[in-house]
């Protein structure tokens, strides 16, 4: 029984994490479209190759928000597809911090907080899979709700 509510658990942590990640990564996307900058320098894309923030932007809120986005949308509707793609996002997450981090050569609290939310992503997803040891495997389906019989039915 601990097993089935420690499963349940792990699922909504999964959801609520990605979904925080799919809604934080289109708000600050569209904000950084939509300012130019975010009040960030100028400075941090010296050593990158974009010319101004408008390619991060739309990167940020396509590929990494859209991943998100999809990953949740099929967790909230329990598809076999979802945790692949929980698995994207949650990699995808992990990508952009480590690009940014790479490119910008300064790091915040911001990409540790994302860095973080990438990795929970990723080891929720292994729990739910079962590699994780302490958590037998089962798919992500609602068990089917048994027929019910009449009553004095032999059946």
């Amino acid at each position: 029984m601990w097993s089935v509510r420690l499963r349940t658990t792990i699922f909504w942590s999964l959801l609520g994490v990605t979904a925080f990640n799919a809604l934080s990564s289109m708000v600050s996307g569209v904000a950084l479209l939509a300012t130019g900058d975010l009040g960030m320098p100028a400075t941090f894309l010296e050593t990158s190759p974009f010319p101004s923030f408008t390619v991060p932007g739309v990167i940020l809120v396509v590929v990494v928000g859209g991943t998100q986005a999809v990953a949740s949308a099929l967790l909230v509707v329990r598809r076999e597809s979802a945790l692949f793609w929980s698995a994207v996002a949650g990699f995808g997450m992990l990508i952009w911090i480590f690009t940014e981090v790479v490119f910008i050569r300064e790091a915040s609290w911001l990409q540790v907080l994302y860095f973080a939310t990438g990795t929970v992503q990723l080891v929720l997803v292994l729990a739910l899979l079962g590699i994780v040891s302490w958590l037998p495997r089962a798919p992500l389906r609602r068990p089917a709700v048994p027929e019910r019989r009449p009553v004095g039915s032999s059946r």
